[in-house]
């Protein structure tokens, strides 16, 4: 009667169907999927970073979405190495995910909404918009979070949910913007006056469009002033360079041509009885 050999008495330890004969080849199995995930990985994100095609919004949602596929495919693998069936499985997970899709359908909705913004196309990367009260440049839209970076160089995460369902600004999305503008201007000076030398302001940038014309024209009557708008058309990009210029230039020019830049005020006169 031969003694029972210590190495085959441990490999016959077993929890259900898995023993140690089966559980090492799939760790083992487990180690090369990771390491093929890797890999896969690595080349997904070079052809896409030299993809010219595909924007970076879209980028981001393909690489989300490839690495949940293969750790889906991976837990397969490892499921069939420990001798799961394959149909078990699959009902296993399709029970999970309507249970789990009922309990989060809030995470549900921000990835629908993702599809809907990347089919859709609202904006795409490194434009500037205001979405869901919140202002930004466009890094990616993700699985489930759209991703900004705000002037201040801080990063806002938006649910895709919720960006789907406000009013999206595109600031970036045509070519030309106009630069609208309000000065105020006393009573006392004379409309044409006021007028002119807002506009030589304007001529004087080159940046400002000939065509849209500069227009300037008497806005509104104040209680303490009278309102003047200025309306240019500029390249999308020169926007703010325009904007800050503008606002020092026509406070000069006031100054040089005695153009009163009046601020709210209140006149009290006393009448002796």
């Amino acid at each position: 009667m031969t003694e029972p050999n210590l190495l085959d008495s441990f490999t016959k330890i077993s929890v259900g169907t898995i023993t140690l004969n089966t559980l090492i080849p799939a760790v083992l199995t487990f180690l090369v999927c990771l390491l093929a995930m890797r890999v896969i990985s690595k080349l997904t994100g070079k052809l896409l970073d030299k993809s010219k095609k595909i924007d970076g919004t879209l980028q981001g949602f393909i690489r989300s979405s490839i690495k949940i596929g293969m750790w889906f495919i991976t837990a397969m693998i490892v499921a069939d190495s420990l001798g799961i069936p394959m149909t078990s499985v699959v009902a296993l997970v399709s029970v999970a995910g309507l249970a789990l899709s009922l309990s989060i359908q809030k995470i549900m909705a921000n990835l629908f909404s993702g599809i809907t913004l990347l089919v859709t196309k609202p904006f795409v990367a490194d434009d500037y918009v205001t979405v869901a009260g919140k202002s930004g440049k466009i890094k990616t839209v993700g699985l489930f979070y759209t991703l900004m970076d705000s002037p201040d160089n801080t990063v806002i995460s938006i649910p895709n949910s919720d960006v789907t369902a406000s009013a999206i600004i595109n600031f970036s999305a045509e070519p030309l913007r106009r630069v609208d503008m309000i000065f105020s201007a006393s009573y006392d000076d004379k409309t044409e006056d006021v007028k002119n030398a807002i506009l030589s302001v304007a001529l004087e940038d080159d940046r400002i469009l000939e065509d849209p014309e500069p227009f300037v024209a008497l806005m509104e009557y104040k209680s303490s002033s009278i309102d003047y708008v200025a309306r240019l058309w500029v390249q999308n990009s020169d926007y703010w360079d325009v904007y800050f210029r503008m606002n020092e230039r026509v406070r000069e020019i006031f100054e040089e041509r005695g153009i009163q830049m009046t601020y709210e005020h209140m006149n009290v006169h006393i009448v002796e009885k």
